[in-house]
């Protein structure tokens, strides 16, 4: 076996071949070869266990001078406030907001052929309560403004259980 620097923490063990009962074929291989390697395998696992059970016995033995064992402490906390808690919860929680204005099916020759200025026709009328997705849910409905330039929408109706 070839020495090496010695790590903490590694035993060595030292290993002996037994020999071989039967005499090497012609490719120069025992034929009880496999077995033996399994059984050399399995002395130096056992091995290897044995010195882990050894390290088992004091701990303290095994950790270099100045480290100490980490223990958990026990977690002490107050009951949440369920008024506070539930919105406080959900404040930082992201959404996605879709308002869907209509809806429209074109075939893939149509839409290539779009251009600047082109005009879509959409599945509802002007003035139709727009559909408010929030997370592909449809939980609303209003209608679209105009405030300062900018495209808003005024909830007219709330889609509330089953129906959304």
């Amino acid at each position: 076996m070839a020495e090496g620097p010695e790590q903490v923490g590694e035993s060595k063990a030292e290993t002996v071949a037994e020999p071989t009962a039967n005499p090497p074929s012609e490719s120069g291989a025992s034929i009880d070869a496999p077995h033996n390697d399994i059984e050399l395998l399995l002395n130096k696992a056992e091995q290897a266990l044995a010195s882990i059970d050894d390290d088992k016995s004091d701990p303290m033995q095994a950790l270099p001078a100045g480290i100490k064992t980490f223990e958990f402490e026990k977690f002490r906390g107050s009951v949440a406030n369920s008024e506070v808690a539930t919105l406080e919860l959900m404040r930082d929680v992201q959404l996605d907001m879709t308002i869907e204005l209509g809806r429209t099916h074109m075939h893939l020759e149509d839409v290539l052929q779009l251009r600047k200025g082109a005009v879509v026709p959409l599945d509802k009328l002007a003035g139709d309560p727009a559909d408010i997705f929030v997370n592909g849910r449809l939980v609303a409905r209003g209608e679209v403004l105009v405030l300062n330039d900018n495209f808003c929408i005024r909830v007219a109706e709330l889609i509330v259980g089953e129906a959304a």
